[in-house]
């Protein structure tokens, strides 16, 4: 038995700790490109209001997020201003943002950010991942209430599937499914659990911490969900190949 307990402790030490050690390495060099998104009232109480995640990519300006949580409209008479918010803790410092591509579609948005540059990751150049492939994404699960603390989950791609699950009784699809139906696009189905305020945030190689898709908690879900009276949560991410083509549609440089 004590030889069978040893054997099991080397294979545990030889597979289990450095993968453990791999993701944090990449934490490292992923957590200061990742920001907040959300909006900046100057008069307001409170001032900041973050309504999900993004990060840095390219000249060190460009942000991206959800298109879903860029704000529709600002108060013009309080002063709002679109905002990223960058740092951690209760120290963050606020940047003005603009948005300068935006994707309803796939869901995608990218902003440009005034001030300093800062740390940007790197999108993977394959259209897509295979599945079973191990990721990680960081971004605020539930926001900003102590402070900005970006927060990480692991997991692997679990399926490559459509926008739309099929319904058998057409009462059932929404106006929105159907314009979907015509089109569908693929997307990752995760076995990790994501929340409202990780919209938009980076899901990077585990090994490598390059992008290869953005967190949607809201706007697939939505889709893909919008018949199961008891939601299970899954979450989906966009795959950076839509990211690409925003990208290149909006002649945007990395």
């Amino acid at each position: 038995m004590n030889n069978v307990f040893k054997y099991l402790c080397f294979i545990s030490l030889f597979f289990i700790q450095p993968v453990s050690a791999e993701l944090a390495d990449t934490l490292e060099k992923v957590k200061p490109s990742i920001v907040g998104v959300g909006v900046y009232t100057p008069t307001g109480r409170p001032k900041n209001v973050l309504s999900g995640s993004g990060f840095v990519i390219g000249n060190g300006r460009y942000v991206v997020t959800n298109h879903h949580v860029v704000p529709k409209e600002l108060n013009v008479k309080l002063l709002q201003e679109m905002a990223v918010f960058v740092g951690s803790g209760k120290t963050a410092k606020v940047r003005k943002a603009s948005l300068i591509a935006s994707s309803e579609r796939y869901d995608l948005a990218i902003l440009e950010i005034k001030g300093a540059k800062l740390p940007a990751l790197s999108l993977a150049s394959s259209p897509y991942i295979r599945e079973g492939s191990s990721i990680a994404f960081t971004g605020f699960p539930i926001g900003s209430v102590l402070g900005l603390y970006p927060v990480t989950h692991r997991g692997i791609i679990a399926a490559i599937t459509p926008t739309i699950t099929p319904v058998s009784d057409i009462k059932q699809l929404s106006i929105k499914m159907l314009k979907k139906l015509r089109d569908p696009f693929m997307v990752y189905q995760l076995d990790a659990t994501a929340y409202p305020g990780n919209s938009g945030s980076a899901m990077y190689d585990a090994k490598t911490g390059k992008v290869v898709g953005v967190i949607n908690k809201v706007f697939i879900q939505e889709s893909k969900e919008a018949v199961i009276s008891k939601p299970s949560g899954i979450t989906y991410a966009i795959p950076v190949k839509y990211l690409h083509e925003l990208l290149e549609e909006n002649n945007i440089k990395l």
